[in-house]
């Protein structure tokens, strides 16, 4: 197996000529007083198109023929992969080709627009991403256009690496290295390249890939031996909710990648907040992963020099509603209830004196079925101020209703009721 070398990493890097910017490491206090250890963050953030993405695919065009770039570049993308692939193309004057989902929201889209100018032409196919790839590969075949792929190719991945390569360089200015490094996963294109040259440039440097743990596909792939679809995804950590793996990238992170780690949304979620509230950061889901993580290895970093690269800032301003409920949710300080209420004059005037604490909040209150019996079902949700506070609710809506049901701990039907 050949992988993609140091050396085509640092080619990589000297081909952006400016066009990609060398982001920030900034040394963070809080968190390094937080996990007792000495944590940078790699602003991919603040990179020109908010995401690391655009390393990967201005290189990866820079690498396809001028005859191939005359007749114009084809990629699928709901999100950074297109932002990246538009403004390479913007900057280069070269005609694009971009498929997007029609599920893809409309901020998305002008985002898009936005970069790519008059040399982008957007087309809205499919339900899905997987549909819109599909067409957008068979687009590219029969208008012979070069396909660019968001991560399973070999120039992508030397784009990407070169987020090592300025981590190695500017620790190195005040003679540290790094003990771990930790990057997200999606598809495996930014842990890919990172993985590579890291283990070329400073061997002794610990790589860690995150995932989220609604689409860890690339665990999967390590657990086959082989990358395998999966069933479904839960598609919030939009950025890294890939369903299979890449083949190259699995090769890759199988040589490179010291461990693997599960992050849970909601996690992702309490961090988007806290790095925003804390730090002023603004981190999409996918970008939140690498410093979520840090929760949950806590203690195996006590000590070490951290890098978590903040892959990107692309988030929806309308998801923070969700951001905050799922946070909530995480803590345990937002629960969600059926619960029977007799069909009587009073009975939720019982339950607010008699049930609810002095810092529990009703947030939601809905009869599912409106029938002639001697209770009906409520869909309730319940908000605390602390986690003490939770047990005792739980007790004293049990004895209000002994046949409950709790649809935190049931999946199903909160997607069905919430």
């Amino acid at each position: 197996m050949n992988y993609v070398t140091k050396e085509q990493v640092q080619a990589a890097y000297q081909s952006f000529n400016g066009a990609v910017l060398h982001t920030p490491l900034q040394y963070d206090a809080y968190l390094s007083k937080k996990y007792d250890a000495t944590i940078y963050l790699k602003r991919e953030d603040l990179q020109r198109v908010r995401s690391f993405k655009l390393r990967g695919a201005y290189y990866a065009i820079q690498q396809k023929s001028a005859e191939e770039l005359s007749r114009g570049v084809v990629c699928a993308s709901a999100g950074n992969h297109a932002q990246g692939v538009a403004y390479s193309c913007c900057e280069k004057e070269i005609p694009a080709t971009i498929f997007m989902p029609t599920t893809t929201p409309q901020q998305k889209i002008s985002q898009v627009k936005f970069f790519g100018g008059s040399w982008v032409t957007i087309q809205l196919v499919g339900d899905n991403f997987d549909l819109s790839a599909q067409a957008a590969r068979e687009y590219a075949k029969i208008q012979g256009m070069a396909f660019i792929d968001p991560f399973n190719d070999e120039a992508i991945i030397a784009g990407q690496g070169t987020v090592a390569l300025e981590i190695v360089e500017d620790l190195a200015q005040t003679d540290v290295t790094a003990d771990i490094v930790i990057a997200a996963i999606g598809g495996g294109g930014l842990i890919s390249g990172v993985g590579s040259y890291l283990k070329a440039v400073t061997p002794q440097t610990e790589v860690i890939g995150v995932e989220p743990k609604g689409a860890a596909s690339m665990a999967a792939a390590f657990d086959a031996g082989h990358p395998v679809a999966l069933e479904s995804i839960d598609k919030f950590v939009d950025g890294a909710a890939v369903k299979e793996a890449g083949s190259l990238n699995f090769v890759h992170a199988k040589a490179f990648v010291d461990q693997l780690w599960a992050v849970d949304e909601g996690l992702v979620c309490k961090t988007i907040l806290d790095l925003y509230s804390k730090q002023a950061i603004v981190a999409e889901p996918a970008g939140a992963l690498s410093v979520a993580s840090l929760e949950v290895m806590q203690e195996s970093i006590k000590g070490k020099t951290v890098v978590c690269i903040i892959s990107g800032g692309n988030n929806d301003s309308s998801r923070m509603a969700e951001i905050e409920e799922r946070s909530l949710i995480y803590q345990g300080l937002m629960n969600y209830f059926v619960v029977h209420f007799p069909q009587r004059p009073g009975a939720l005037k019982e339950f607010v004196n008699d049930v609810l604490g002095p810092n529990d909040d009703i947030t939601r209150f809905e009869y599912t079925k409106r029938i002639n019996r001697g209770t009906g079902p409520v869909v309730l949700g319940v908000l605390s101020k602390q986690t003490t506070d939770v047990p005792p609710l739980l007790e004293r809506i049990a004895a209000f209703d002994p046949s409950h049901i709790r649809l935190n701990e049931q999946p199903s039907l909160f997607a069905l009721l919430v």
